[in-house]
This record gives structure tokens, sequence and C-alpha cells, in this order.
């Protein structure tokens, strides 16, 4: 028989070596909790999305939405000028009235930055809006554009939340939106039916700051309400190669790129700041890759 002192060793070393076991089945038991195709996922805390072209998208364009409504009201043009012009309206009224007329002075109410929008559109097409109907009209707008009339998901964007919400429970990992959008945003989301899979959305005319902006990210974490949440910690994904990937990348957060433009333009264009693995041609591609354990963070 051993001497007592080797005895009293050998019972140590079995000891540690079954608290070690049960360590590594308890965190092996708490790792198999999440799914193997979340599992990439699970260091993260917070993971938003922009909206437009990320989560939703145009049902169709809005030269042939306006067309319609505009022969409603009597205001008949061809849905490529309108296409054409309400893309050139579009680009002026964000560089002249900047976040829907929020960071004007004085200040423009949205409504009135999309009746101007609206306005400059159809006079430009040929079809000016008498002022009497103006209103009205731009109105019928404004609210459509609140509905799944003028929107759907893109594509992958329902089955990825779907899987994000079940493998992730939400007191560890909270889902919010972050967009350039004006207050519609979140009557949008509930229109949609995507506001049952986020906690919060945040738009940049109620915080004033918009997308690269810090603010609006930081905002972003206040409103997750996890406490000492780190940039590390979050997840940011747009279809945005400055206002989201690289404004996210900035700040210290992690961030995907959903783009339909090779790697090669986008380097060329943005820089090398972006990771060729962290680029997707959609959600539905971004969802595979995640499930297929191939996105390493």
């Amino acid at each position: 028989m051993p001497p007592a002192h080797v005895v009293r060793r050998l019972i140590s070393v079995a000891s540690v070596r079954r608290e070690s076991q049960v360590a590594s089945q308890k965190f092996s038991s708490g790792l198999s909790e999440i799914p193997g195709k979340m599992r990439s996922l699970s260091r993260f805390r917070l993971i938003t999305f922009d909206v437009t072209n990320t989560l939703l998208q145009f049902r169709t364009t809005p030269g042939k939405q306006y067309g319609e409504i505009g022969a409603l009201f009597g205001a008949r043009c061809d849905n490529n000028e309108l296409a054409k012009n309400f893309k050139a309206n579009w680009y002026k009224m964000n560089r002249d009235y900047p976040n829907f007329g929020r960071d004007t002075k004085p200040q423009m109410e949205w409504q009135q930055w999309w009746r101007k929008l609206i306005a400059g559109t159809f006079s430009e097409s040929g079809a000016a809006i008498p002022d009497e109907k103006l209103h009205n009209f731009s109105n019928h707008l404004i609210e459509l554009y609140k509905t799944s009339i003028c929107w759907q998901p893109c594509n992958g964007s329902v089955e990825l939340l779907q899987h994000i919400r079940k493998d992730l429970k939400p007191e560890k990992c909270k889902l919010g939106v972050i967009a350039n959008f004006d207050p519609r945003l979140t009557t949008l989301l509930q229109n949609t039916k995507l506001d049952q899979y986020l906690d919060f959305a945040v738009n940049s005319y109620e915080v004033q700051a918009e997308k690269p902006d810090p603010q609006i990210f930081h905002k972003a974490m206040e409103k997750s309400g996890l406490d000492n949440l780190r940039p590390e910690e979050c997840l940011h994904i747009g279809d945005g190669p400055t206002t989201d990937y690289l404004a996210a990348k900035e700040l210290g957060w992690h961030s995907a790129l959903v783009h339909e433009k090779s790697y090669a333009y986008l380097v060329k264009k943005y820089g090398e700041d972006i990771d060729r693995d962290h680029v997707f041609p959609s959600l539905y591609d971004f969802h595979k890759k995640i499930s297929d354990g191939v996105v390493v963070w």
C-alpha cells in the first residue's frame, strides 16, 4: 500500500480531474443550448439592422407607384420620367435639407419635406400638382408608404430574424433597427410585421443624427437597455458601405455589408477596410453562411 501522503495526492488529482470534467460538461451543455447555425452570432449582445434594402425593399419603383397615385389625382405623366426625377429630387432634398429637414434652420417638418419632394418630382415630370390638391395628394402617398402595399421583406430577412429570435434568448441578445428614416419607421415595421422580432427601432429624424454619425449608434446601445454593453459586443448589418458597414466598424462594432456589387468593386470605391468575408449579396446568403459556420468575427 502506498504511503499516506501519496494516497492524499492521488485523491487530490482525481478530485481536480472530476471538477474539470464537470466544468467541461457544463460548458459544452451551455454551448449546446445555442443551435450550431446561430453559434457564431452568440458572441453579440446587440444586433442591429438597416431597413431600406436590408430588411425591407420597395414592392415597385417609386416612379411606378407615384405614377399610379398621380393618375388618381389627375396628374398623369411617364413613369420613367417620374423615376428619374424622384431620384434627382431625393438627392437634392438630402443635400439642401438633410435628415428630412430636421437638420435645417429653421427646422422643416418631415411631412413638409416629403411634400416638397413630391411637388418637385411631378413638376419636373410635366404634371405640376395644383396647390389646392398638393396637401391631400402628398398625404395620401405619405400614408401609403407606411404600409405593406409599398414595402416587402428583402430576400431572407424574415427567416434570419425568426432564427435569431428563436435561437438567441432575448435577455441575452437584443435586436434593433438603426435607420436614416422619418418617424414613420415604427409604424412601417408594425405594418410589415417585422416588429414582432425586434426590441426597438431608432430613426435619424428623432435622434437628430443620421448615419454615419456615431450618435445614432450610441442611441441604439442606450435603447437596448443592456448593462455595460461594449462596442465589440455589437453587430450592425446594412447595405451602406459608408453609412452602415464602415460607420459601425469605426466605432468598434462588428459589421456585415449586404450589397449586390462585387468585393473588388467595393474595395476599389470604399477602401481596404472592407472585409471580403463580411460582404453578402443578401440576408439569405448571410444566413446560409452563418448556418454553415463559415463566418468568423
